[in-house]
């Protein structure tokens, strides 16, 4: 991007829904571009799962071509098989971008809440409301696809030398 603007693609990972969301930055400017959800068949073996999650970010990225990524920190629950198995999914979500040559940064939940409505505890339906004022032009259809415009707004505020370096280790 020229003119110090840049192309952010924010990702929020899942194995049954991945969001994804594209906004451009420019200084405190955001402009919504793109949004939607990649939904790898349910039933199907987990490897086919996992590349048809890659297939979907990279045809994303290559469609979009984002100058940056950002990621949502894994939300570790009770349940240590769907814990890994998120695991494996938020494993395709960094490397997609990554093999696109994107740094890759992550970003806590609570950051990302704090971040897009003002408080860490924020509902999901807080999330959707924010997006629509931050970024009158998106129409998220689902609630993964507002949590990632939601993590790219967060990588816009929060991006710099300080988040890339995160990113690095």
């Amino acid at each position: 991007m020229t003119n110090g603007m840049i192309r952010i693609i924010g990702l929020d990972p899942g194995l049954r829904r991945t969001g994804w969301g594209i906004i451009e930055a420019q200084g405190t400017r955001l402009t919504y571009v793109a949004c939607g959800t990649i939904l790898p068949p349910e039933n199907a073996p987990m490897a086919e799962r996992l590349a048809e999650l890659h297939r979907g970010l990279a045809e994303v990225l290559a469609r979009h071509a984002p100058d940056e990524a950002a990621v949502e920190e894994t939300f570790v629950n009770m349940n240590p098989s769907s814990t890994l198995k998120l695991g494996q999914a938020r494993g395709v979500v960094m490397l997609a971008p990554a093999q696109a040559g994107l740094s890759v940064a992550e970003y806590a939940p609570l950051l990302v809440k704090k971040t897009v409505v003002g408080a860490g505890r924020a509902e999901k339906a807080q999330i959707r409301m924010m997006i629509g004022v931050l970024l009158p032009k998106a129409t998220p259809q689902t609630e993964d696809a507002a949590d990632a415009l939601a993590v790219a707004v967060t990588h816009a505020h929060h991006r710099g030398p300080a988040a890339l370096r995160r990113a690095a280790l």
